[in-house]
């Protein structure tokens, strides 16, 4: 390590310390290419595609054709500003957003365990995953729950043995979403047609929402909530951006220790307070560089991407189940195969609902990961910085296995429906994320120097963002949650 890369006695002041201790000065490391940094938007699309764009989105279209896919694009569209703005204070200080919120005030990292837990603890993707499969190989639903527990374990097993649990985690994800872009290309020459796509233009010339003449029963408020924040990731696994840069070794992310598994690597006890780097010319040079890289690779492998799967997804759920009476729960998507396995061939079926597992498999894995990594960092930062037993790593593995055994148990014991359990991740994430965008304003505002931080442009994109999720947020508080409640 040269002079100008070891941080300096100086507290900076920028960063508050009320709540933890003050970060030094040290130097940006060198800004490297998009093609070596290209990962933590790849998993969170992996994520993304299981949530809204496989099962949400193409709900929405069997029950109400593609007339709402604007609002989709919209709702991908303000969560790339969002999660730049987790990305910015983690390239310019190594720690992530929610430490930066716990700067602002103490309480935020227990509401953050709890926006982190509840949300994601319900097994609904990998309850899904098996669904699908199941109907593949005819499983019934004692079979489904017993064969998604044994997934639920696999992952944790994988990644309990896993070095750098980052890179088996990239390297995982990038497969899946390889497989998952093939289909996606193979369907749109060979199940889709020009008659589909100009509906979708149609429809987005004419805009209409929720209550007016496409009104559908099943499509309430929390099931649009939901929806928007999963265009895209939602809710805290957004903020788990902050996670994934850093074991990237973006930006200030160089200098912070990675997860390592307790059998095969060597886990680090330090908690990971970061570090600013100085105002001068040569590292604001190097941030921009960094800022230029990290916003390529939310932009093409995060929102072109994300946005593509939404439209086509949906458009082939239009194309086959639109206006038919499919039942509940995932039965749309049986149906969907069914139909795709009448016009082009029952390969093409069953290829469809591997895709499916495939899809909602690395979405578990994902929400896993992501879960652990978010509470644990939380934990080790504010109550166990000074235990050399509980590192960020030993607290992430017992984190995920918690997730594990209590998924089972939900499973085994309670709801076993795959499309309720995503419902109410989805709409609770759509509340977490209208809290954590005024978060980021104050955040990215107060604690960062005056040449970084948010302003323009981007400060608007985040004003806008707390009007959308906090106008859905109070219609479903207010008015969805007690008609449901009273069944009005």
């Amino acid at each position: 390590m040269s002079d100008s890369e070891r941080p300096t006695a100086v507290t900076a002041e920028e960063v508050p310390d009320k709540y933890l201790p003050g970060v030094p000065y040290r130097d940006l490391p060198e800004p490297t290419t998009l093609r070596k940094i290209v990962g933590p938007s790849v998993i969170l699309l992996a994520v993304s595609i299981g949530s809204g764009e496989f099962v949400l989105w193409p709900f929405i279209s069997s029950r109400v054709g593609v007339a709402l896919l604007w609002i989709a694009m919209i709702g991908i569209l303000t969560q790339y500003f969002i999660n730049m703005e987790i990305e910015r204070y983690t390239l310019a200080t190594g720690e992530t957003a929610v430490t930066g919120f716990t700067r602002l005030w103490k309480p935020w990292a227990w509401l953050f365990i709890l926006f982190t837990a509840i949300p994601w603890v319900w097994p609904g993707w990998a309850t899904g995953a098996t669904t699908t499969a199941g109907f593949v190989f005819g499983w019934d639903t004692g079979t489904v729950n017993v064969v998604t527990v044994l997934g639920l374990f696999a992952i944790g097993i994988a990644l309990t043995v896993s070095p750098v649990v980052y890179n088996a985690v990239e390297k995982f994800q990038m497969v899946m979403v390889g497989v998952i872009m093939v289909f996606l290309v193979i369907a749109l020459f060979l199940a889709t047609n020009g008659e589909d796509w100009a509906g979708v233009v149609a429809d987005a010339a004419l805009p209409e929402m929720v209550g007016g003449p496409i009104a559908d029963d099943a499509i309430t408020v929390a099931v649009l909530l939901g929806a928007l924040a999963f265009a895209g990731a939602g809710g805290s696994v957004n903020l788990a951006q902050s996670n994934w840069i850093r074991d990237k070794g973006m930006g200030m992310g160089a200098y912070a220790p990675r997860i390592e598994s307790p059998i095969t690597g060597n886990p680090e006890a330090i908690a990971s307070i970061g570090a600013i780097f100085p105002s001068d010319e040569e590292n604001l040079r190097r941030w921009r560089g960094w800022w230029k890289i990290a916003n390529q690779e939310q932009f093409w492998f995060f929102f072109v991407l994300g946005f593509l799967s939404i439209v086509i997804l949906a458009v082939l759920t239009a194309s086959t189940v639109f206006g038919q009476d499919v039942g509940e729960g995932f039965d749309f998507i049986r149906a969907e195969g069914e139909v795709l396995g009448e016009r082009i061939g029952t390969w093409f079926q069953t290829f469809f609902y591997l895709t499916g597992t495939v899809v909602l498999f690395s979405t578990n894995l994902g929400v896993l990961d992501h879960v652990g990594r978010v509470i644990a960092d939380i934990l080790k930062i504010n109550w166990l910085r000074d235990s050399d037993r509980w590192t960020e790593s030993n607290l992430y593995f017992a984190i995920v296995w918690a997730e594990i055994v209590f998924g089972s148990l939900i499973l085994l014991f309670a709801i076993d429906q795959p499309l309720v359990l995503l419902v109410i991740a989805s709409s609770l994430n759509g509340i977490v994320m209208f809290i954590y965008s005024i978060l980021l304003i104050q955040l990215n505002r107060k604690a960062l120097p005056e040449a970084i931080k948010i302003r323009g442009v981007r400060l608007g994109a985040m004003a806008w963002s707390v009007l959308f999720f906090g106008y859905f947020t109070v219609f479903l508080i207010l008015f969805d949650i007690p008609q449901q409640l009273t069944g009005g």
